[in-house]
């Protein structure tokens, strides 16, 4: 065989293999399957875990529900929906919970924000206020709870002692057994709590902010309330959403602190 021979022979043996139209289609269908195969493993677990549980709490509501076997389970259709919204407890219930979001959730933001914006021009002592401000967050909510029961105490608490020095005599007032003064010192407890948490979020969104954009914003004249309007705040914009949702949520599920607060006086009201 020639050396033509030879070499015409190693250029055919090289040459591209046709793909037939069904190996392209093949393949491209593979290529589109595979994202969505890969995320089967999390699909099912969130539908197992997430999906099946809201869908079995729904089912469940249409039912006298007992949590014992071998109970029966009568179907009662819309009658635990009818007896939620005609019960006055759960009214009451709900606009608590609705002034506890609306009255909670600013001020936290708004001091946490206020906050940050102090703390992060390294003033003196910057780190050990920085710790001062988040250190009720990891604290326990039963802890502060029976310590905030302790100084509204209606006999010996600090609040009527320091009201007793500015009247002139004992004051014994039951801050937790009146609605609104009850109300009054669980949002104290949770803004005091809670501001730590909104405050570290947003210590970390402003030192995120370019150094430059603000004093550029400085050096063509803007005072500080067109800095944080015009630079600051739009730059932030994801960490307010952020917090504000999460606040939110937390406002909506809060059980702890109500509890432990108010079960010395419900409890006292029971026995009698």
């Amino acid at each position: 065989m020639s050396k033509m021979d030879r070499l015409e022979q190693h250029s055919a043996s090289k040459a591209p293999v046709a793909v037939s139209g069904r190996s392209r289609r093949s393949l491209r269908a593979r290529r589109i399957a595979t994202p969505y195969l890969l995320l089967v493993p999390a699909l099912v677990i969130y539908g197992v875990f997430t999906i099946y549980p809201i869908y079995r709490q729904f089912d469940i509501s249409f039912y006298n529900w007992h949590i014992f076997p071998g109970v029966s389970d009568p179907f009662v259709g819309w009658s635990n929906y009818t007896a939620i919204f005609h019960d006055p407890v759960i009214r009451t219930a709900a606009f608590n919970s609705f002034l506890f979001i609306v009255i909670t959730v600013p001020i936290q933001m708004a001091i946490g924000l206020f906050a940050a914006a102090v703390l992060t021009d390294h003033m003196p002592g910057s780190m050990f206020w920085r710790a001062c401000i988040y250190i009720p967050v990891v604290t326990s909510w039963v802890v502060v709870s029976w310590v905030f029961s302790y100084i509204f105490a209606s006999q010996g608490g600090v609040m009527n002692g320091l009201a007793g020095l500015f009247v002139g005599h004992t004051v014994s007032v039951d801050w937790t057994a009146q609605t609104w003064t009850a109300n009054g010192v669980i949002w104290l407890l949770s803004i005091w709590k809670g501001v730590g948490w909104s405050f570290i979020i947003f210590l970390a969104a402003l030192d995120g902010i370019p150094r430059q954009l603000v004093e550029s914003a400085r050096i063509d004249g803007a005072n500080e309330f067109r800095v944080w309007r015009n630079v600051v705040l739009p730059s932030i914009r994801g960490a307010v959403t952020f917090v504000t949702v999460l606040l939110v949520i937390g406002a909506a599920q809060v059980f702890t602190q109500i509890f432990e607060i108010t079960k010395g006086d419900r409890i006292t009201r029971r026995s009698r």
